[in-house]
C-alpha cells in the first residue's frame, strides 16, 4: 500500500473514531453572570420583545389559548320590498324581480316589442340557386337560421338566401325606458343564520328589542352599525354607498356588489355577544371600462291573432352576491399548553442572541470563550476554586465574570 494512500485510511479512521467518541458526549449548560451591562441591556430588550408579542399578539389578539372553528354551516334567504312609479305604471318586486326573492333588482330595461318570426330575405347573402342556401346554416348579421332556399330579395334584380328569424332586431326597434331611479328607497330584506356544529351553537342575524314582537319590528327598522345591529333591512342606497358607487350610474350599467357577511364569535362569553358585521364591495368590472356593468336578456311571449310574438327586454340592474364567512372560538386545555410552552421555549432565544454578540463582538472574547465551555474528562480531587464560591468538581455550571468588558 502507498504511503499517500495509507495516510488518507488513517486520517478517515482517525475522523471516525473521534466522532464515535464524541457521539456519546452529554452536554450541559453552564451558567455565567456577565457583569456588562449593554449586554444585559440588550437581553432584557429581547426579553421584554418576545414576551410582549406572545401576550399581546398570540393570546390577546390571535386567541392562542382558543379551540377554532372556521368552517359552520349557513343559509341565506333574500326578499326585495319596494314600490315606484314608473310612467303610468306601478311597480312591485314582481316586476323588477325574477323571482321576487332573487338577489337581482331590475333598474334600467330595453324593450323591443312585437317581434314575431317570419321568413324574409337578406343582403348579405346573394345566391343563384337554391343550392347555395345551405339550409340550418346560422347568419349571425341578420340572427336567424337559412331556411335553404333562395328567393328574389324585395324589389331588386338579384337573389338572397331567406332566412327565419325573430324580427325586428334589437339593434333598430328598441326602446330605452327612463332608469327607475326611485329603486334607491327600495328594500332588500338579507336573513342569514349560521351553525357552529363543534360549539353547537346557532346564532341568526334577526333579533327584535325587549318587548317587540320580531314581525311587527322587522317591519319599520332598517339596518344601522350602533342603533340596529340585529336588522336585516337594507337600502339600495345604502348598499350602494357603503361599495362607493354612484347609484343613478349603477341604474344605468348595472352591476354586481358583493355583500360579505362576517361573524367573528368568542364563545367564552355569552352567545349574543356574536354580531354580524357587514361589508360591501363591486365585483364586476368598473364602469370605465367598456364591458363594465351587468344586464341579461330575457323574453315575454303572447300570441297575437295568431301568430306567437314576443316582447324581448334587455334588463340592467344591481345583481348582490351574498358571501358568509365565519369563525368562532372557546377556550381549551390542549391549545392553551402548547402556547404556553412554545411561549417559554422562545424566551430562550435571547440567550442565543447574547451568547452570540458576547462571542463574537465583544472585546477579548476569548476570555468569555474560555469561560463558556469547559471540556471535563476526569474528576479531579482537589478543591478548585472560582470567582463565584469554593466548589469540589471541576468545570462548574455556575460561575461570575464580575468585570465585566465594555462593548
Amino acid at each position: 500500500m502507498s504511503e499517500g494512500l495509507y495516510t488518507a485510511v488513517m486520517g478517515i479512521r482517525d475522523f471516525l473514531k473521534e466522532y464515535f467518541n464524541g457521539f456519546w458526549d452529554y452536554e450541559t449548560p453552564k451558567m455565567m453572570v456577565i457583569k456588562n451591562r449593554p449586554l444585559g441591556v440588550i437581553y432584557r430588550a429581547v426579553q421584554f420583545l418576545v414576551i410582549t408579542y406572545f401576550i399581546w399578539y398570540v393570546f390577546i389578539s390571535q386567541k392562542a389559548y382558543q379551540q377554532s372553528e372556521t368552517h359552520p354551516e349557513s343559509s341565506v334567504y333574500t326578499l326585495i320590498k319596494g314600490k315606484a312609479e314608473h310612467g303610468d305604471d306601478v311597480l312591485d318586486n314582481v316586476e323588477y324581480a325574477h323571482p321576487p326573492e332573487t338577489f337581482l333588482t331590475f333598474l334600467h330595461r330595453e324593450l323591443t316589442k312585437k317581434e314575431n318570426m317570419p321568413h324574409f330575405s337578406v343582403d348579405n347573402a346573394n345566391c343563384t340557386t337554391d343550392s347555395d342556401c345551405l339550409q340550418g346554416l346560422p347568419n349571425f348579421d341578420s340572427h336567424g337560421i337559412r331556411t335553404g332556399r333562395c328567393i328574389q330579395y324585395h324589389n331588386h334584380p338579384f337573389k338572397t338566401c331567406e332566412i327565419k328569424a325573430w324580427c325586428p332586431i334589437e339593434e333598430y326597434a328598441v326602446v330605452r325606458e327612463p332608469p327607475l331611479v326611485q329603486a334607491i328607497n327600495f328594500t332588500v330584506f338579507i336573513r342569514n343564520s349560521i351553525h357552529f356544529p363543534k360549539f353547537k351553537v346557532l346564532r341568526v342575524n334577526v333579533e327584535s328589542p325587549p318587548g317587540m314582537k320580531t314581525k311587527k319590528y322587522l317591519k319599520r327598522c332598517h339596518y344601522h352599525e350602533e342603533t340596529a345591529p340585529y336588522c336585516p333591512n337594507f337600502r339600495l342606497g345604502y348598499i350602494a354607498n357603503k361599495a362607493r358607487e354612484n347609484f343613478t350610474e349603477l341604474c344605468r350599467t348595472g352591476g354586481v356588489i358583493g355583500v360579505f357577511i362576517n361573524w367573528d364569535c368568542n364563545l367564552d362569553l355569552d352567545p349574543s355577544h356574536c354580531k354580524p358585521t357587514y361589508t360591501f364591495r363591486r365585483l364586476d368590472l368598473r364602469k370605465d371600462l367598456a364591458d363594465s356593468g351587468y344586464y341579461y336578456r330575457f323574453a315575454k311571449y303572447y300570441d297575437k291573432n295568431g301568430v306567437e310574438s314576443r316582447t324581448l327586454i334587455k334588463a340592467y340592474g344591481i345583481r348582490l352576491d351574498i358571501i358568509v364567512h365565519g369563525q368562532a372560538g372557546k377556550f381549551s386545555v390542549i391549545p392553551t399548553i402548547i402556547s404556553t410552552v412554545t411561549a417559554l421555549t422562545s424566551v430562550g432565544i435571547c440567550s442565543i442572541i447574547c451568547d452570540w454578540i458576547m462571542l463574537t463582538f465583544i472585546d477579548k472574547n476569548e476570555v468569555y470563550s474560555e469561560r463558556k465551555f469547559d471540556e471535563v474528562t476526569k474528576e479531579p480531587t482537589d478543591t478548585i476554586r472560582t470567582e463565584f464560591s469554593f466548589i469540589s468538581s471541576y468545570g462548574s455550571n455556575h460561575s461570575d465574570l464580575s468585570d465585566g468588558v465594555p462593548l
